[in-house]
C-alpha cells in the first residue's frame, strides 16, 4: 500500500511538472486533457491560400457554445479568409486588435497559463509554430439566479444573496459601494483545483497592514483544493483549535459591504455562495444586519435580549443540575416541593435526565436539517411533542427537565450566527459536565477557563473580547447600548483605520 501511494504521488508530481515544461501546442494540450470527454478542439484554415491554420480549444460545459460560434469561429472563417495573411504574427495582431468579437482577450506563452484559462471558462486559439495562445473569456451563463437569503432573513433592506459565481458576487458588492476605492485583488488557491479567491477592501478605510497580512496568509496556504470555507478558515485564523468562530460568514451582499465600509477585509471564493469577513470579535456574532434599519432603542432592547439568550444557553441546564444535585437549599420551598413531587416516580438522576434530553434535542435538530423541508419541519414538531409528552407520561423524565432543556435550546436559536450557536452548544455540554462533577464550583471553574480562552484569542491583531478588553471606559456601554446613528460618527478604534470618521 505504501509503495502504491508513493507511486501515485510520484505520477502526480511528474504530471504537474509536465504542465510547466511542455511546449505550447495542440499536441501538448491533447496529451494533458487525455481522458477528458469534455475537451473539444477544431482546426480552422486561415487566409486565402488555406495553408495556414489554427486550433480552437475549449472545455464543453464551461463555455457558451453560441458565443464561440458567433464571436470567434465565425470571424475566423469568414473575415480572415478574405484577407491576405502571410504569417502567424500578422494573424495574432489582427485578432488582438479586434478582428475577433470578445470583450476579454489574453495572450499566453506558456502551457500552464493556457490550461488554467481553459479550466476557468476560456476559449483558446493555439498557434503551434509560435507556441502562443490567445484566450477569450466565454464563460457559460448557466448559474443559479440571485434569490433571497435563506439563513439571514431580511426584514428590512435588500433581499438578494450571494451565488456560486465569483464575478456576480463581486458585482453585487460594487452595486453598493460605487467607488474606485473599492479594491479587488484575486489569487488562486489549490494546486489541483485552482480556485479563485477575491480579496476586497476599501482603500483609505481598511488598514494597509491588515490587507498585507491577509494576502500573506492566503499566499502561504498550500493545499490541493479549496472547495469549502473550512479549509480556508482553519488555515488563516490565529487559533484554529478554538471552537469559537473567528471569521464572519454572510450570504448577504449588503452586510458584506457594511463590513468593508467599517474598515474590514472581505473574502469571496469562486463556487461558494458565502462571503468571509475579517477581523472580527465576539460582539460581531451577536449583531444582525437589520439592527441598522431599526430605531436605536429597539436595537438596544434586542441586543440585551440576545445576550440574555446567550447566558441562558450557556448556563441554564448546568445551573439546574448543580442546584438540584448539590445546592438544594438555594431553591425556594414551593419550587423544591414541586420538583420533588415531579421526580418522585422518575427512576433516573437529574444529571442523566438533562443530559439525555439535550442529546434527544440535538438528534431532532439534525433530523430536521437532513430531511427535506416539509418532512423535516413535520418530524421536528411531531417528534418534539410526541417524545416530550410520552417521556413525561411514562415518568422517564420530569417536566422541569424538559422545560429547562427546551428554554436553553430556544435561546440558542435566537443567536444570529449559526457558527456561534454551534460553539455555544459545545460549551453548554462542557458546563453541564462541570456541574455534574463539581456543582456551582465546577461551573465557576469552567467559566474561568472559557473566559481565559476568549481573552487569549486574537483575530488578525484584534482582541477577540474587544471592546471589553481594550482598557477604555464605557466598554460595556458600547457593547450593549446602541447610540443614535447621527451620534455614531467614528469607526471602531480597534481596527486602526486611516479614515476614522464615518460621518461629519
Amino acid at each position: 500500500m505504501c509503495t502504491d501511494n508513493l507511486y501515485n504521488q510520484l505520477n502526480l508530481f511528474l504530471k504537474d511538472y509536465k504542465v510547466k515544461t511542455l511546449p505550447l501546442n495542440i499536441s501538448s494540450l491533447k496529451q494533458l486533457f487525455e481522458g477528458c470527454g469534455d475537451f473539444e478542439s477544431r482546426k480552422i484554415n486561415i487566409g486565402l491560400s488555406g495553408k495556414m491554420f489554427i486550433h480552437v480549444c475549449w472545455l464543453d460545459g464551461l463555455v457558451n457554445g453560441g458565443d464561440i460560434a458567433d464571436n470567434i469561429i465565425k470571424p475566423l472563417t469568414s473575415v480572415f479568409r478574405a484577407l491576405d495573411i502571410t504569417g502567424e504574427d500578422k494573424c495574432m495582431d489582427l485578432i488582438l486588435n479586434g478582428s475577433v468579437y470578445s470583450y476579454s482577450v489574453k495572450k499566453r506563452t506558456t502551457t500552464e497559463e493556457t490550461v488554467l484559462d481553459l479550466t476557468q471558462g476560456h476559449c483558446a486559439l493555439i498557434f503551434d509554430n509560435s507556441q502562443t495562445a490567445i484566450c477569450f473569456e466565454v464563460r457559460s451563463s448557466i448559474a443559479r439566479s440571485i434569490s433571497e437569503p435563506t439563513l439571514e432573513k431580511s426584514l428590512k433592506g435588500a433581499r438578494d444573496s450571494f451565488i456560486e459565481v465569483l464575478r456576480v458576487n463581486t458585482a453585487l458588492v460594487r452595486r453598493r459601494i460605487c467607488s474606485p476605492r473599492l479594491k479587488l485583488t484575486e489569487s488562486t488557491i489549490g494546486r489541483k483545483s485552482h480556485t479563485r479567491v477575491a480579496v476586497m477592501f476599501v482603500e483609505g478605510v481598511a488598514n494597509p497592514k491588515l490587507v498585507e497580512e491577509t494576502a500573506r496568509r492566503l499566499d502561504a496556504l498550500d493545499i490541493d483544493s479549496l472547495l469549502s470555507t473550512g479549509y480556508l478558515e482553519e488555515s488563516i485564523v490565529d487559533r484554529p483549535l478554538s471552537p469559537f468562530p473567528q471569521l464572519v460568514h454572510t450570504e448577504r451582499p449588503d452586510r458584506f459591504a457594511m463590513y468593508l465600509m467599517e474598515g474590514r477585509v472581505g473574502l469571496l471564493i469562486d463556487g461558494l455562495p458565502v462571503g468571509l469577513v475579517l477581523p472580527v470579535n465576539f460582539a460581531e456574532f451577536m449583531k444582525v444586519t437589520t439592527d441598522s434599519n431599526m430605531h436605536f432603542l429597539v436595537t438596544t432592547c434586542l441586543t440585551l435580549l440576545r445576550y440574555l439568550a446567550l447566558m441562558l444557553s450557556f448556563f441554564l441546564p448546568a445551573l439546574y443540575v448543580a442546584v438540584a444535585m448539590y445546592h438544594q437549599e438555594m431553591i425556594p420551598t414551593r419550587l423544591l416541593l414541586a420538583i420533588i413531587e415531579a421526580k418522585q416516580n422518575v427512576p433516573f438522576s437529574t444529571a442523566l435526565e438533562v443530559l439525555s434530553m439535550i442529546i434527544a434535542f440535538s438528534l431532532l435538530q439534525e433530523a430536521g436539517l437532513r430531511l427535506p423541508n416539509p418532512i423535516g419541519d413535520t418530524v421536528s414538531i411531531i417528534g418534539a411533542l410526541i417524545v416530550g409528552q410520552s417521556a413525561v407520561e411514562a415518568q422517564v423524565v420530569s417536566p422541569i427537565a424538559i422545560i429547562v432543556v427546551a428554554v436553553s435550546g430556544i435561546a440558542c436559536y435566537t443567536l444570529p450566527s449559526q457558527d456561534m450557536g454551534s460553539a455555544v452548544r459545545l460549551m453548554q455540554l462542557a458546563f453541564l459536565i462541570a456541574a455534574i462533577l463539581g456543582g456551582l464550583f465546577g461551573i465557576g471553574c469552567a467559566a474561568c477557563l472559557m473566559l481565559l480562552l476568549l481573552a487569549s484569542m486574537d483575530s488578525f491583531g484584534i482582541n477577540y473580547t474587544a471592546p471589553l478588553s481594550d482598557g477604555r471606559p464605557w466598554s460595556l456601554f458600547r457593547l450593549l447600548i446602541q447610540i443614535p446613528k447621527s451620534k455614531n460618527k467614528f469607526r471602531d478604534p480597534q481596527l486602526q483605520t486611516p479614515d476614522k470618521r464615518r460621518q461629519r
